[in-house]
């Protein structure tokens, strides 16, 4: 089985996003109000988009989640984040229902800069024991780019570890969008947001507070393959925990974009915390001249890495994501019970 670890409901029918423009244009006085999307919107939007690839790619299953740029947490109050959040999360729920054999859900969070990270337990709960997910995205940053509030090191996240562990459930790092001018959303905040969150955990106590926690960090770390070298200097200066071990404390996805950034990764990273995932249908939906695929085409990057050996393949393509989600595997069952013959 071939599981993309990373994915966003990007291509949502148009009433989704009437629904926000609606919210955000009344956010003095926040109400929940009602989705108005259909069933044969949300197949038609996915059967035209991510299945249809997912197909075309030989990929069996996607680890989906709302929109990620659209989470949007630095918009409005509490209240206005939990409702979008609520709605956002159920239409996860909707496709993965009408979709049980392509796709397993992982919600977004209701974040407000400044909010406690425990404000999100319940959503967190509900999403977990109620809809059948399997873990969540975590935004460091919920401002949008002026980082306000403690590092992820800070006990001010714990509740929200706590949370985490007790449902074994997983935590992806993933920022929404940047309302800073000095960033652009995807070419540096994400980036930057992968990188911060890593060295934020660097140099905390969370892994010896909470060491059956399970955090992934998207798009390939940010910088992190490429500068190791500079974090195992940090490490030795600071007394800190060895670069060699504490990176064996995270997971890491594939949603790099070429043969030569794969391969630093693997070997950085190791077989054993690198998932395959390609964030499809997200950042980089254009076609890259050199190979003539959509650059977030990226498993023929993995394929041609040939010192991996099939047992390194089965991990990076099935074996770490059901390891780093340790619910994936009864999402599975369950989902194949109930999938249509196909």
């Amino acid at each position: 089985m071939i599981i993309d670890s990373h994915g966003h409901y990007t291509t949502v029918p148009p009433g989704m996003r009437v629904f926000r423009a609606l919210q955000i244009s009344n956010m003095g006085r926040p109400t929940k109000g009602t989705v108005n999307v259909s069933d044969d919107e949300i197949r038609s939007s996915l059967e035209k988009g991510q299945i249809r690839l997912l197909d075309e790619r030989g990929i069996d299953v996607m680890l989906f989640s709302p929109m990620a740029s659209a989470m949007g947490h630095h918009f409005g109050s509490e209240k206005i984040s939990r409702y979008w959040t609520e709605v956002s999360n159920d239409l996860i729920h909707r496709a993965c229902t009408l979709f049980p054999d392509r796709f397993v859900g992982v919600c977004a969070l209701p974040q407000s800069p400044g909010v406690a990270p425990k404000a999100c337990g319940e959503e967190l709960e509900r999403c977990v024991k109620d809809l059948g997910f399997i873990g969540c995205n975590l935004n460091p940053d919920p401002s949008g780019g002026y980082w306000t509030d403690p590092p992820l090191g800070d006990e001010w996240w714990y509740p929200l570890y706590e949370k985490l562990v007790e449902l074994d459930a997983t935590a992806m790092v993933h920022a929404s969008a940047t309302c800073n001018p000095a960033f652009h959303t995807t070419g540096s905040h994400y980036l930057n947001v992968d990188a911060t969150a890593f060295m934020q955990l660097l140099e905390s106590r969370v892994f010896k507070d909470f060491p059956t926690l399970r955090i992934v960090i998207s798009h390939g770390g940010g910088n992190v393959p490429y500068q190791a070298a500079r974090y195992r200097a940090l490490c030795l200066m600071n007394k800190w925990e060895r670069f060699e071990e504490f990176i064996t404390r995270l997971y890491f996805d594939t949603t790099v974009y070429n043969q030569d950034a794969m391969q630093l990764l693997v070997k950085v990273a190791g077989v054993d915390n690198v998932m395959f995932a390609s964030e499809m249908l997200g950042g980089v939906t254009t076609m890259d001249p050199l190979t003539g695929r959509m650059f977030d085409d990226n498993k023929p990057c993995l394929d041609a890495l040939d010192w991996l050996t099939e047992d390194d393949r089965r991990k990076i393509f099935e074996g770490n994501v059901r390891k780093a989600y340790p619910r994936l595997d009864a999402a599975l069952e369950r989902r194949a019970v109930a999938a249509p013959a196909r």
